[in-house]
Order: structure tokens, then sequence, then C-alpha cells
């Protein structure tokens, strides 16, 4: 019988433990419906310096020690009972489902990292593991939050793109982000309008993304441009990222008549706001909970059905691009670091 690989990984040994402590962590075979992943690339998300540094101020159902971290990419190298669509030596894009399940394997920042098979996705030759890190968890985010029956609800992303008339359109903040750019894009292929936000560095980007009209975020009039770019469409709610993000888009949707009825939902992805709770416009946080990562996740059709053929095709582009900062798992510290200072239109990622 062959000899489990050698594991190592980068700890969260305490409530905000700095720097993080690389050292040996267990090897965990594969159980039904799982795969075992050699990483070659991790993303880095805000939630994870937050983590680091706010300790059980966020996340206070974590125990420690931990192996934090969402994103990853790279071949796998065993497959567990019930799984047919992956074959070992395959190369994949995955969530790591350390957050909701509190199991450690299942975390990214760790040579090894046990994955989900409906929460992974067949990664093309012509995308790199750097590209393919930035997606996962801005994967399950954008997704839940368009799609998801408990949020937006609206119709599923198809490959060819489902046509657009122009009759409905959302607006989603912040569409240069990992996760602003990957709901763009969704939203898109659904077949809505997209009207989304940015700094005006970024609006080519945004709009190479699917997005019919993007306004400057930062601007005092924002909430009266994003009015004036709806005007005469069916609005079907917003996606809210950053701080104060969620209060112009109520204005905007207890504002915005137009034919059909205005959803007025708001998809909060991240961001402080002082929308008055149980008003005219609902706000509910995408809470990515252990059902999202279970076997009947509402996100899974993505990453089954459309993701694979969208790569394939070309119709969906890894965005940000990636921003390497180093290679091994002691590099993750200075990438938390670098991503806490703040970046732009880029995905913070570590090669192992």
């Amino acid at each position: 019988m062959a000899q489990d690989p050698e594991n190592q990984a980068a700890w969260l040994n305490a409530s905000k433990a700095t720097p993080l402590e690389v050292g040996p962590a267990p090897y965990t075979p594969p159980g039904p419906g799982q795969l075992v992943v050699r990483n070659a690339a991790i993303g880095i998300n805000p939630i994870d310096w937050l983590k680091q540094f706010l300790g059980d101020g966020i996340l206070p159902h974590i125990r420690y020690p931990t192996i934090f971290g969402e994103d990853v990419s790279g071949t796998v190298i065993a497959i567990g009972e019930g799984v047919t669509r992956f074959r070992v030596g395959d190369r994949v894009l995955a969530a790591a489902g350390l957050i909701p399940s509190n199991n450690t394997p299942e975390g990214a920042f760790q040579l090894y990292t046990v994955v989900r098979e409906w929460l992974t996705t067949p990664l093309p030759s012509r995308i790199s593991f750097e590209q393919g890190c930035a997606l996962p968890l801005a994967l399950i985010v954008a997704s839940l939050g368009l799609f998801g029956k408990d949020y937006l609800g609206l119709d599923l992303p198809t490959v060819p793109a489902r046509p657009a008339d122009g009759s409905r359109v959302v607006i989603i903040a912040g569409g240069a982000s990992a996760v602003g750019g990957t709901a763009v894009q969704l939203a898109a292929a659904a077949g809505y309008e997209i009207v989304s936000t940015a700094s005006p560095k970024n609006f080519d980007l945004v709009k190479s993304l699917g997005a019919a009209h993007v306004v400057d975020y930062n601007s005092p009039t924002v909430a009266d441009e994003l009015l004036a770019a709806v005007r005469g469409r069916q609005l079907v709610g917003a996606f809210s990222l950053g701080d104060g993000t969620a209060d112009y888009l109520a204005t905007v949707l207890k504002s915005h008549e137009g034919p059909g009825p205005t959803k007025k939902f708001i998809a909060r992805a991240e961001g402080k706001h002082s929308v008055e709770e149980r008003g005219e416009v609902e706000v509910k946080f995408i809470l990515v909970s252990p059902e999202v990562i279970g076997a009947e996740s509402p996100v899974r059709p993505i990453f089954e059905e459309y993701l694979p053929r969208a790569l394939v095709e070309g119709q969906f582009v890894p965005r940000p691009k990636p921003e390497v900062v180093g290679k091994g798992l002691d590099k993750i510290q200075d990438a938390l670091e670098v991503l806490r200072k703040g970046v732009s239109a880029k995905k913070i990622v570590v090669q192992l």
C-alpha cells in the first residue's frame, strides 16, 4: 500500500496569533464525494486577514488550531467513493470548505486539501493555476447572492449566454473586485443588463466583463447616476460590496420607477451599512453556511454545469488578474499583509 504523502500547513494556532506557523499537518484521505488536491496555488481573501486580525470578533465558531483559506487550484491526487467527474491527475480549481465546516482538512493553507466534488471545476490547460485560484470563494458568494432563492433568485447563467433584451437590469457594485467581477460575468450570462460601480481606472475592465454601464463609486452623485442608468428597465435587485454601498443602493431601489415590479432587495457580500431593518428595502448578508457547501448546494449547478463549459468556451474569464506574492506556505503571512494594506483589481496569490 502506498504511503500517504507528508502534509504541511500554515496554522492559525490561536485567536489573533501572528504570524501563521508553518508545520506538519495530517494528511486526510478523501471520503465519499470528496477529492484530495495537491495545491499548486492558493488565493487570499479579505476574510483571511480579518480572522487573524480580529480573532473571535469574527467567525467565533472557528476552533483553534485551524487551517484557513478558501481558494485552491492544483492537481487531483486521490478520489473518494462515488466521485465520477474527476480522475487522479486532473487539473482543477475548488472551494475549500473550512469556514462553514470547521474541518481543518478542508482548509486551503496547506499542501493537500480535501475538497467536495460539487464545489470543484476542471481547469483547462490554457488557464494557469494562479488564475484559477482567483475564482472559488468569489464564485460561491456571487452565485449565492445572484441565484439563491433566499437572495435575488435570478435565472441561472447558460452557455452560450442567454440573450439579453435589455428589459431587466441588476446593479452589481464593485465590479473590479473578485466577487463583483464574477457576479458581473454570471449575471451577463444569465441574460441581464448590468450596471456596476468601480473607480474610473477600472471602468474598461468592468465593461469587458459584461457591464453595460459603470459609475464611479466615489462620485457624490452616485445614487443619481445609477438611477439614471437603470431608468426604463425592470430593476431586479442589487448586489452590494463595500462600506456604505447598500445605503446608496437602497436609495436607488426606493426611487426607481420602471416597467414591472422593482425587487427591493440587496444581496450584501460585505461592507457596513445603515439601511433600516425591516424597512422598504431588505438587505441580506450572503452567508456561506454548512448547507451552502453541502450536496444540495444552490451553487452546485455553477461549479458542475456552467463553469466547466464557460471556461472552455472562453465565455467566463478568471478576473481579477493574479499578483503572486511568493512561493511556499511561509509566504502566506506576507500575502495577508499585502491584502490588508489594500489592492485594486488584483487577486493576491501564493504559489506552492
